[in-house]
């Protein structure tokens, strides 16, 4: 079968996108503190949604932004805030966002990482445009000693948020499990969107061996690490939380050209078409897949025909040469084969509809012809140590 020709990639792109957001609001981010927020909340920095301009709003304070926007500092020191992961893990990159901040962004901003046990217990509630942080909220920050956190990010320069600049990508090397942020504006200013992505980070030795868990959760360590196409939804989005809330919320493609004019189908009632999409994910945990559910929530004239799943055990330098060679690996087993999707439905798999297959690290979803599955679940067992390579237990993401 035929295979789409992946699209050029936008130069400025980095590959770190393809991660999860660790952040976001939508998987449990939270504000905790911040400085100020005269024109703007710092919880926008959070928000799902891309940001939004609205030439004929304001509010008694100024102009409303979509964004977080302090006050013109008039007196000592810079403004920052703190930033509560919802999922804690691995981070690898940063999109620093400016949309729409063209006279009044910040100059320059860093970022510092912090790893709390013990995580604080206070909050920022209801709509804080035109607050700041108050004496008592001041001295309560001020016992984390997140000014003394480890460097994230550098002190660096923002570009404005025109459409062809805004987007301030950075990558980053942080090699431990990081729970909160210190974002810093220096001195002063505004910020559309903070986007971090990363891979969450489990403790899997809590996990009792008899205990069935989704293995491709985001908040279980799961991570997309490529794809044919992309084109209206990220497959990453196939692994949040919860069931979608939009098409949005999932993995959507473009409908492929090479579909015949006139549309056949086999026996099983499931169309004969040339082509198909993919979307490969690595496994918080390698583990036996015992249970599958593929959600078509939302997706009701533009749900996929058919799809099946292929699994495989990778070490991380097999896995690295599949990311090189676009996952033409031979490795690839057949977890569940060819079945015929419904719209707006979840289709559950049980263990007696699944091929056997031993322990996997890394999983391919491949839908017929095209279209859009709003969640994968892979429900199972983290495998024992004896059934992991070495070198697989502690595995990071390859370079993509």
């Amino acid at each position: 079968m035929a295979e789409r020709r992946a699209a050029a990639k936008t130069a400025a792109e980095p590959d770190f996108l393809q991660f999860n957001d660790l952040a976001c609001e939508a998987v449990g981010g939270k504000v905790i503190f911040a400085t100020d927020e005269w024109f703007a909340p710092a919880a926008n920095l959070l928000k799902r949604e891309s940001p939004q301009f609205i030439a004929s709003a304001f509010t008694e304070f100024g102009k409303w932004m979509d964004g977080w926007e302090t006050r013109r500092k008039r007196i000592p020191g810079h403004d920052w805030c703190i930033i509560q992961l919802g999922v804690p893990g691995q981070i690898y990159g940063i999109d620093v966002d400016t949309s729409f901040f063209t006279g009044n962004h910040s100059p320059y901003v860093s970022i510092q990482a912090g790893c709390l046990d013990n995580p604080p217990n206070f909050t920022l509630e209801g709509d804080r445009t035109g607050m700041a942080a108050s004496e008592s909220q001041l001295a309560a920050v001020a016992k984390l000693g997140s000014e003394a956190w480890p460097e994230l990010l550098g002190v660096s320069q923002l570009k404005p948020g025109y459409s062809d600049c805004c987007h301030n990508y950075c990558k980053v090397s942080c090699y431990h499990r990081v729970t909160h942020l210190r974002l810093n504006m220096h001195p002063d200013g505004g910020i559309a969107r903070l986007r971090v992505y990363g891979v969450g980070q489990r403790d899997w030795s809590s996990v009792s061996p008899q205990q069935d868990v989704d293995l491709v959760a985001l908040t279980n360590g799961g991570v997309c690490l490529g794809c044919s196409d992309a084109h209206f939804g990220h497959p990453r989005n196939m692994i949040g939380l919860g069931r979608a809330v939009n098409m949005a919320d999932g993995w959507e493609t473009a409908r492929r050209l090479d579909r015949p004019k006139h549309l056949q189908v086999d026996e099983r009632g499931i169309l004969q078409v040339p082509g198909w999409e993919w979307a490969v994910f690595r496994l918080g945990h390698p583990g036996v897949i015992s249970s599958i559910e593929v959600d078509t929530n939302h997706f009701k004239g533009n749900f996929p025909d058919s799809c099946r799943i292929e699994v495989c055990l990778l070490t991380p330098e097999e896995e690295a040469q599949c990311i090189e060679t676009r996952w033409n690996s031979g490795k690839w087993q057949v977890l569940l084969p060819p079945q015929k999707l419904r719209p707006h439905h979840r289709h559950l798999y049980a263990a007696a509809e699944l091929l056997r297959c031993s322990a996997a690290s890394h999983v391919r979803l491949i839908i017929a012809p095209d279209g859009g599955v709003s969640r994968l679940r892979l429900w199972g067992r983290a495998a024992p140590a004896s059934a992991v390579p070495a070198n697989q237990k502690t595995q990071t993401p390859s370079k993509l």
